[in-house]
């Protein structure tokens, strides 16, 4: 649940970027190079990673 709530805040992220070009991260975090905006990149990274293995999985496993 946690990677999928980062995938989500970093798909609504880069919907503001392309469409208002509004950084909410950066805004919020102290600019794009600052510390803690870079750790939720690569965090929101980690994530979107992590979710490509749920096309893989098999759903009959997971529901039992």
């Amino acid at each position: 649940k946690l990677a999928l709530s980062l995938v989500i805040i970093g798909g609504i992220n880069w919907g503001l970027i392309g469409f208002f070009q509004y950084d909410l991260v950066a805004a919020l975090f102290g600019g794009q190079s600052g510390l803690v905006s870079r750790i939720i990149y690569a965090l929101v990274g980690i994530s979107a990673l992590y979710a490509i293995s749920l096309f893989f999985r098999d759903r009959e496993a997971e529901r039992t």
